[in-house]
């Protein structure tokens, strides 16, 4: 008779980068891990890679713009747990051109960042919160960004204040919506056990940053990997970094 894992967690966009070392570290903290990649083959060599560590984890093929793999995942997610404890949503995109202003960038590269990095968002969760309800402790984690931040944006102290990350405009504007998105959904589930929480893991040296930040991966992840593990005292509807509540 098989037995259940404690925890079960699925990550987005896990194949490489932070979503890659965010399942790692999920999987050491005893979490058994869903890698999830829109290539299935990609997720499979990341799960094989971390296996190799000794972690328990499995693939799982999950393109966040593609309704059908979504329905699939769910399904396949609900015939062999039943439940999912925690959701971290990682995948995302960086397509816009540094060095551009911000009203030369193409509309459809408005449209693409949003498919991915705000409406695979809301439509991941949607797929998954009815197997996050039959948890006891259920947590989504939304990757977001201090780009995302309007506050932040708006400080000529930021390093968001200057030509390079104004480059973002699309970019930004979906992470901001993927904060509006966790605050709407915690009020949603305010009088459950679910708790539903925005990381910004730092400027962390990432191929979509080019390699560069402030930050090695390991680090990048670490946010979202506490707010992952969070206990019954945890908060609800915030938007952290480490430590620290970054201002809306």
């Amino acid at each position: 008779m098989s037995t259940q894992p404690a925890k079960i967690a699925l990550v987005t966009g896990a194949t490489r980068g932070i979503g890659f070392e965010t399942a790692r570290q999920l999987a050491r903290n005893g979490v058994h891990v869903l890698v999830a990649g829109r290539n299935p083959d990609r997720a499979a060599m990341a799960a094989e890679t971390l296996r190799g560590e000794g972690l328990a984890v499995q693939p799982i093929h999950l393109d966040v713009t593609s309704d059908e793999t979504i329905r699939a995942a769910a399904g396949d997610v609900e015939r062999e747990f039943g439940r999912l404890d925690v959701l971290v949503n990682n995948a995302a995109i960086r397509i816009e051109q540094y060095g551009k202003q911000p009203s030369e960038q193409p509309l459809t590269q408005w449209r693409e960042t949003f498919d991915t990095n705000l409406f695979g968002v809301v439509a991941v969760t949607q797929a998954f919160l009815p197997l996050i309800r039959k948890s006891a402790a259920g947590r989504i984690v939304n990757l977001s960004s201090l780009l995302a931040s309007i506050g932040t944006h708006s400080n000529p102290d930021s390093y968001a204040y200057s030509d390079h990350f104004k480059s973002l405009p699309a970019y930004s504007a979906a992470k901001s919506g993927v904060n509006s998105w966790t605050v709407h959904l915690a009020y949603e589930l305010r009088g459950t056990t679910i708790k539903v929480n925005a990381v910004h893991p730092g400027y962390t040296k990432t191929d979509m940053n080019d390699g560069e930040g402030y930050f090695e991966v390991p680090v990048g992840a670490a946010t979202g990997v506490r707010m992952a593990l969070l206990d019954s005292n945890g908060p609800t509807g915030t938007f952290v970094h480490m430590d620290e509540t970054v201002p809306w």
